[in-house]
């Protein structure tokens, strides 16, 4: 009796520790958690600006000199520069807005002389003396407003047109960059002038617009920003810390991809490798998120995919999006989403993810990579990026690596373009 009533005890004993081993071992629940991405960019109106000057002291530009500078531009996008008359009170040279055209209607960058884009005019702050060598630069202050010198002043000085003193001629460099050279060619004519130093400057393109279609002055209304001092003494430095102080580069974000998985996996890229194959390049290059999505469906340990809402369009500077998940502790998340005004950047954690039992605000763990499968151009100024040409490819083959933000002096800092919250 008592070898049976021991049986009896020992089984129940190990049915109950068998019952507490599978407790313990049971998967953690799913529980909801909001996912949510937020475009934070204070958008700037200019994605690239620089200065230019001569050689000599002072550093100006004389009769039979050039000066050249590079820069980068997409199909939409035009350079607007300004530099002073030299010899006038309050006179400078500069394209008619939005300034010098880069590409025709097909997309085909220009190249050549581009001195017909260029237009002569009046700062309206100085009364106008006689232009030349004599001007003696002490005339009454006025209270007018930007006007074209269309072969006279308003004081009836004469002048020929700019195109015939200053010559502004295009070279294409490849990759969305040019060149441009500034001659002066003023020597000999009724209007010989040294050309003061001066600056130059391309706006952002963003939703099919420029975000400033007058980005130095605007015809019929007074001086701003620093054109005075340039117009006035040939001085480009106010107007040059103004421009950048407003020059960024400006993005929209793709729709949002996350998805919940577990496993010592890298379901999305891998640091150092070449793209997966998995659709991201689609992500990467033109924002289309399809093909990722599903190839995540079928991948191994991938347990949830989802699009943020909306799904359907970008995620522009003052826009989020954001979507219920589920996923237990000890899952892993990752998300992914096109820098919009490059040719194949994403946002994204570690290629590893992150665990989800990390929750708040993890803009923290956010960095911008390069996919690698497109030739970079420089970001918010490329015409093989769809803002300007939407489906245009210029392939490379380089591993997935971060973006080397000190290339690209106008590049925003990542907590100043996306903040990503994680939140039960």
């Amino acid at each position: 009796m008592k070898a049976i009533t021991y049986s009896i005890a020992m089984a129940g004993i190990l049915a109950s520790l068998a019952s507490c081993k599978d407790d313990n071992m049971a998967m953690p629940s799913d529980m909801p958690y909001t996912f949510k991405v937020e475009n934070v960019q204070q958008v700037q109106p200019f994605v690239q600006t620089g200065t230019f000057k001569g050689e000599g002291t002072p550093p100006v530009i004389k009769p039979g000199q050039s000066v050249s500078f590079t820069f980068s531009a997409g199909k939409g996008q035009a350079l607007s520069f300004a530099t002073m008359y030299g010899w006038s009170n309050d006179l400078f040279f500069a394209p008619a807005n939005p300034g010098i055209a880069l590409y025709d209607q097909s997309g085909n960058p220009m190249e050549g002389d581009v001195s017909s884009q260029i237009r002569l005019w009046d700062n309206g702050s100085k009364i106008n003396q006689m232009p030349g060598a004599a001007n003696p630069h002490n005339s009454a202050d006025q209270n007018g407003v930007v006007t074209e010198v269309n072969g006279a002043d308003a004081q009836g000085f004469t002048y020929l047109p700019a195109s015939k003193l200053l010559n502004a001629s295009l070279k294409y460099n490849q990759n969305a960059t040019f060149t441009l050279t500034l001659k002066n060619i003023s020597g000999g004519t009724a209007n010989e002038t040294p050309v003061s130093p001066g600056v130059w400057v391309i706006s952002n393109y963003l939703g099919g617009n420029l975000l400033n279609k007058a980005p130095l002055y605007a015809s019929g209304q007074p001086t701003a920003n620093g054109l005075q001092p340039l117009s006035e003494k040939g001085d480009n430095s106010v107007l040059a810390t103004y421009l950048n102080a407003h020059t960024q580069v400006a993005t929209g974000l793709s729709p949002v991809v996350v998805i919940v998985y577990n496993g010592n996996t890298r379901p999305i890229f891998t640091q150092g490798a070449a793209d997966p194959g998995n659709g991201l390049a689609d992500i990467a290059q033109e924002g289309n998120q399809t093909a990722l999505v599903a190839s995540l469906q079928k991948a191994a340990g991938v347990k949830h995919v989802y699009v943020l809402s909306p799904s359907d369009k970008p995620v522009t500077p003052g826009s989020s999006a954001q979507a219920q998940i589920e996923a237990a502790p000890g899952d892993k998340l990752a998300f992914v989403t096109m820098f919009g005004s490059s040719n194949n950047w994403f946002y994204a954690f570690d290629d590893m993810g992150i665990l989800v039992n990390a929750s708040g605000d993890l803009t923290g763990n956010v960095k911008l990579w390069n996919d690698g499968t497109e030739v970079d151009e420089y970001p918010g100024a490329g015409n093989h990026q769809p803002q300007f040409n939407p489906g245009s490819k210029n392939p490379a083959s380089k591993p997935v690596m971060e973006v080397d933000k000190s290339l690209y002096p106008s590049l925003p800092a990542i907590k100043d373009v996306i903040k990503v919250t994680f939140t039960k």
